[in-house]
């Protein structure tokens, strides 16, 4: 059934791509969305068969494909990938259903939009580190082609700008994997066959800052974060949504997936410097976001705060803060995809994204009431008010970390408190006031336009209220990864100690 995942949307892809005939965008993009769906209901099946006390692996997979390069067709999925599984193949109907907009080669874009969910999906089922790679580069072009084509204004520089960065950030992780294999001398890229803990201590920790470098490239991390602003505020806002709510995630995944499951003894070395770089990814992504004149823009830099919690989380590496680290993972995609999605409903229909101009769109008969009131509810999400999905995340995140990284979790407190002040400039500005006579009476918000954001609304409010909706796909594996990374450490400083002693004697 994971094969099933990968398959359905390059099969899907190529029959919009290629099947002849004439057919209208509408149709085309009907029938994007059945397929779309159809992965999302296999996604459904394949939730109901979920183990969710199974910490390991399930639905395996493995067939030898080239063997004499250790590359085998090898998939696996448990409670680390399975959410992030289903928030990819949610957000992808999401995609697919929110563009009725007519557009210039539609058979085109839809295609690429399938390719990109293919990728993202085999990134995260994938058990070999070059199938991963494989994975992870596909998901390149179709991106770049989506933000060059259909993207607005500096669309090719922006485009050009996430091509290079991306490109860097795979040679990046091959060339840390490639590293792993050959320094440990493994025949094969399988991830369960791959041993660096025979490796000496700078060998480690030359790997693991390689491959921490590649990811955080793809989260991104400050001071690798400048193609962000750029890709997000060029992009349509549906590409903003597979941008932020679903390919940053693979970042956050290969940190947790590879960095520290890999690395089990050398992360704890680099957890101080790495909860720093993700201290100041939240402030910087905050102050800037306080700054900003452009919605979008603003959203945007959000996007590089919200993520920096899942590092510090990740890097404090107790179970309460791995277990936060992968809720923010499905928090903030959920959340992001539904700002995005608003300011594009608002820049349709108003003209424009400055907050200079933007102005009273509460207002009940000449506004946009309706979408003034699930920017409120997205904003209040994004700042952690109690009661929505991001308070639940944020909340673990804090509590988890505190205690190994007490005054970065102080800090990553304080810009949640600037997240309500920028979302509160961006509410002020946006959705009160007096209307302008001349730019009243909006196009108005037709129902089938509300249904995106209805789903993602009633989801962030029901996972805020009901948590463990959420979070009992993930404590097992989340608690086992943690308990595995401290075993292999206690059991290295055993080793050091009786070595010492030996030498004294």
């Amino acid at each position: 059934m994971l094969s099933t995942l990968i398959l359905l949307p390059v099969l899907g892809a190529a029959i919009i791509g290629f099947i002849p005939g004439t057919l209208t965008g509408s149709r085309i993009r009907s029938a994007a969305v059945a397929v779309a769906a159809a992965i999302l209901l296999v996604t459904i099946w394949i939730g109901f068969q979920f183990d969710i006390t199974n910490s390991g692996m399930q639905f395996q997979e493995s067939l030898p494909w080239i063997p004499q390069l250790g590359l085998n067709y090898k998939l696996g999925i448990d409670g680390l990938s399975f959410p992030l599984l289903a928030l990819s193949s949610l957000l992808t109907v999401i995609v697919l259903f929110s563009g009725r907009k007519e557009v210039e080669r539609p058979r085109l874009k839809y295609a690429l939009i399938l390719l990109v969910n293919a990728g993202v999906t085999g990134a995260f089922l994938a058990q070999n580190l070059l199938l991963f790679v494989l994975f992870y580069e596909l998901v390149l072009i179709p991106l770049y082609l989506l933000i060059a084509i259909w993207g607005g204004d500096k669309r090719e520089y922006a485009a050009m700008k996430f091509l290079i960065y991306t490109f860097v950030s795979g040679i990046l992780i091959l060339a840390a994997f490639l590293g792993m294999a050959w320094l440990s001398n493994s025949t094969s890229f399988d991830y369960d066959a791959i041993n660096t803990q025979n490796l000496s201590l700078t060998t480690q920790l030359v790997l693991l800052t390689v491959l921490l470098v590649g990811f955080a490239i793809k989260i991104p991390l400050v001071p690798l974060h400048t193609w962000l602003p750029d890709a997000y505020v060029a992009a349509s806002p549906s590409v903003a949504i597979l941008l932020g709510g679903i390919v940053a995630k693979m970042g956050t995944y290969g940190l947790v997936r590879f960095g520290l499951q890999l690395f089990p003894e050398t992360w704890s070395l680099t957890a101080p410097g790495l909860s720093v770089i993700g201290v100041v990814s939240v402030m910087y992504g905050a102050l800037s976001a306080i700054a900003q004149k452009d919605i979008k823009r603003m959203v945007a830099y959000s996007s590089i705060g919200h993520m920096g919690y899942i590092v510090v989380a990740a890097a404090a590496l107790t179970p309460l803060s791995l277990l936060g680290a992968v809720s923010q993972m499905v928090s903030h995609g959920l959340i992001l995809a539904i700002l995005f999605y608003l300011v594009g409903v608002i820049e349709t229909k108003v003209g424009t994204r400055d907050l200079d101009v933007l102005n009273g769109l509460m207002n009940p008969l000449r506004g946009l009431p309706l979408v003034s009131a699930l920017l409120i509810l997205s904003g209040m999400a994004s700042a952690g008010i109690p009661g929505l999905v991001g308070f639940v995340a944020e909340f673990m995140v804090f509590q988890g970390s505190y205690a190994v990284f007490p005054w970065q979790t102080l800090l990553c407190i304080f810009a949640s408190g600037l997240t309500a002040v920028y979302f509160v400039i961006l509410l002020n500005r946006t959705c009160f006031g007096k209307l302008d006579n001349n730019t009243a009476y909006y196009p108005k918000v037709l129902f089938p336009e509300k249904v995106p954001a209805f789903i993602l609304a009633a989801l962030i409010f029901l996972l805020g209220i009901q948590p463990s909706w959420l979070v009992r796909w993930m404590e097992p594996t989340t608690t086992a990864i943690v308990a595995t990374t401290h075993a292999v450490n206690n059991q290295q400083v055993a080793i050091n100690y009786q070595s010492n002693t030996a030498t004294n004697k």
